[in-house]
């Protein structure tokens, strides 16, 4: 149920925000990045050029939702937020990629694609 809930904050967020202006601003900086993140994998998981385009884009629509979490959240409900994010892009990779260059997309993602900690004080 709480992955439920957090899910449909998820989607709630992006179809608030996704005519921000903020965002908008800042789509041919995450394009690049979406670019430079896609090439980074391209090396490891050898993708076709079909899988190289669908892969660019998810990132790219991946990192536009990281961008609005990280304006519009702090602390732990960031932290969570981000949690549920990433496992739904790696949930969504699983139908661009083979099964093969999934497995390793997930052993390798947390070194190209890092996730922020939470540090007690």
């Amino acid at each position: 149920m709480k992955k439920l809930i957090t899910f449909a904050l998820l989607l709630f967020s992006v179809t608030v925000f996704s005519q921000d202006a903020f965002l908008q601003k800042d789509n041919e900086v995450l394009e690049k990045e979406a670019d430079k993140i896609t090439r980074t994998y391209n090396a490891e998981l050898s993708l076709t050029a079909k899988q190289q385009a669908l892969f660019q884009k998810k990132v790219e629509e991946f990192l536009i939702l990281r961008k609005n979490i990280e304006f519009n959240n702090s602390g732990k409900a960031k932290l969570d937020l981000l949690y549920s994010m990433q496992k739904n892009e790696t949930a969504e990779m699983g139908d661009i990629l083979t099964r093969p260059q999934l497995d390793l997309y997930k052993n390798i993602k947390k070194e190209i694609q890092p996730l922020e900690t939470v540090e007690n004080q």
